[in-house]
């Protein structure tokens, strides 16, 4: 009974960041399948939002979308460089490809992929995405709560039909201060009062995988899987702020610190800082965009195996 009632509250509050942000332009929030539903059916066709559906598999786009979804597949905006793979590509590249999706400075954007049981974790090409739109200076961006299987739940229509966007128009200046690169990182390790957070799968945190280049994490590291924030059956729905506020507080995060967060390619650790500082509020929570695939690279760097704790 506590735990619908707590989810009750949680839709409220969505519902209600959502309207609010739709008469205040310029917010990088969740928003409910309601509201996202009410937004695309908009009678005024220049208050409706861009869709893009971040999905890396294209035949599920094929098989079903949202209403005016056009496909943004979210590795595309990754390569490998200098051998080290995924990593954020060129800007001039990166912009061009979300001139294409029909990224607007002056309209809303809706984001989504789909949810299910882990290990489905679609919910990080949306959050990558939306980190990019927001490091590109977009400042109009919804995360749509519960992704297409919420939708489909509620039983809001899907279509199979194609849609493209028009070319964009990005926003004069980009915002690249909410992440930080390798060098920046080093001289912040160890610094009283900053935080550094592995929102890898705790096994791979602590070198107990087959996955990595290197095994461990960057020295003085703490974990928190990203799946903490999120309800167990659908990985693209938020639990409700008094979960996740439990689950934040059980590491000793609080908004007094300055938060570095990172994972293994930085979807996981995108994931995180969208709720920290979009959702819960902190006011300092940046990206290492490099991440672990970086550092493992960086042989000449320590990694540690051993599990830090703040509290």
């Amino acid at each position: 009974m506590r735990r619908a009632w707590r989810q009750a509250v949680w839709v409220g509050l969505v519902a209600a960041v959502s309207i609010m942000g739709s008469a205040a332009r310029g917010e990088i929030a969740v928003v409910s399948c309601e509201e996202a539903k009410r937004l695309i059916e908009s009678s005024e066709p220049a208050k409706r939002p861009v869709v893009i559906d971040t999905r890396g598999g294209y035949k599920d786009y094929f098989r079903s979308h949202l209403p005016t979804a056009h496909h943004s597949n979210f590795d595309t905006l990754r390569g490998t460089d200098r051998g080290v793979p995924v990593q954020y590509l060129p800007d001039d590249l990166t912009a061009a490809l979300l001139f294409r999706a029909g990224v607007d400075r002056d309209r809303t954007h809706l984001l989504y992929a789909t949810g299910d049981k882990l290990p489905n974790d679609e919910i990080l090409s949306t959050s990558m995405v939306a980190y990019v739109l927001e490091k590109f200076g977009v400042r109009d961006i919804r995360v749509i709560d519960g992704g297409l299987a919420e939708w489909q739940r509620l039983g809001f229509a899907t279509t199979q039909e194609y849609f493209g966007n028009p070319p964009g128009k990005l926003p004069s200046q980009k915002d690249a201060s909410i992440g930080i690169g390798i060098d920046e990182l080093l001289t912040k390790l160890g610094r009283p009062g900053v935080v550094l957070v592995d929102a890898r799968p705790r096994n791979e945190y602590l070198g107990e995988d087959d996955v990595w280049l290197r095994k461990g994490h960057i020295p003085g590291a703490i974990s928190f899987h990203w799946a903490r924030l999120m309800e167990p059956g659908n990985t693209h729905k938020f639990r409700s702020p008094e979960e996740a506020s439990r689950e934040l507080a059980s590491v000793g995060l609080d908004k007094g610190q300055e938060v570095i967060v990172y994972c293994g390619t930085s979807r996981e650790g995108s994931l995180l800082r969208f709720y920290l500082r979009h959702v819960a509020g902190f006011p300092n929570v940046r990206l290492y965009e490099g991440s672990w695939k970086e550092y493992a690279a960086l042989k000449q760097h320590p990694a540690e195996t051993k599990e830090n704790r703040l509290k």
